[in-house]
C-alpha cells in the first residue's frame, strides 16, 4: 500500500514532526507486521528519525547544521539554495521502519521528521507500507 502525504512548511528550515502522519496510513493499512518505507522526492529537504520529546532538539538540529552549512556560502549554484542541497544530503531522502502489533517500532524518545531546508513550501512525501506478517522466512520472538 503508498499513500501520498502533503504538507505545507512555514519556514526556510524546520523540522516538522509527521509521526501522527505515519501512524495513521500505518493504521488505514491494516497491516500488523511489516516494513514502512518513507520517501521525500524533493532535493532541498529529508526526513529522519530524532528525539521528539524536547522541541530544542529539534531547534539545535537546526542551528547546528546552518553553522556546519551556512547560507551564503560562495555556491556556484546560482538559486541560492545550494546550503539546502547539502542539508538534504547529509540527512538523505527516505526512512525504513519495522511495524510490529500495526505500529511503528519507534524508540521511546524517537519521532519521525520531515525536514525543511528551503521553505516555506508545499510539500509531499510517499508512505509505502510491505505486509511481512507471516511471510516464509519471518522469524518473530
Amino acid at each position: 500500500m503508498q499513500t501520498v502525504v502533503k504538507l505545507s512548511t512555514r519556514r526556510r528550515e524546520e523540522l516538522v514532526d509527521i509521526t501522527s502522519q505515519v501512524e495513521d496510513a500505518i493504521r488505514s493499512s491494516g497491516v500488523s507486521t511489516g516494513v514502512c518505507v518513507l520517501y521525500c522526492p524533493h532535493t532541498t529537504s529529508a526526513l529522519t528519525i530524532n528525539e521528539g520529546a524536547d522541541p530544542a532538539v529539534a531547534a539545535d538540529l537546526v542551528s547546528g547544521l546552518r553553522r556546519l552549512v551556512p547560507e551564503g556560502w560562495d555556491f556556484s549554484h546560482a538559486e541560492g539554495n545550494s546550503d539546502a542541497h547539502l542539508k538534504a544530503s547529509l540527512f538523505g531522502a527516505s526512512e525504513t521502519i519495522l511495524i510490529e502489533d500495526g505500529r511503528p517500532m519507534l524508540g521511546t524518545w524517537q519521532r519521525i521528521f520531515y525536514c525543511e531546508f528551503d521553505g516555506p513550501r508545499h510539500r509531499t512525501f510517499y508512505v509505502r507500507i510491505e505486509d511481512q506478517g507471516g511471510q516464509p522466512g519471518m522469524k518473530t520472538g
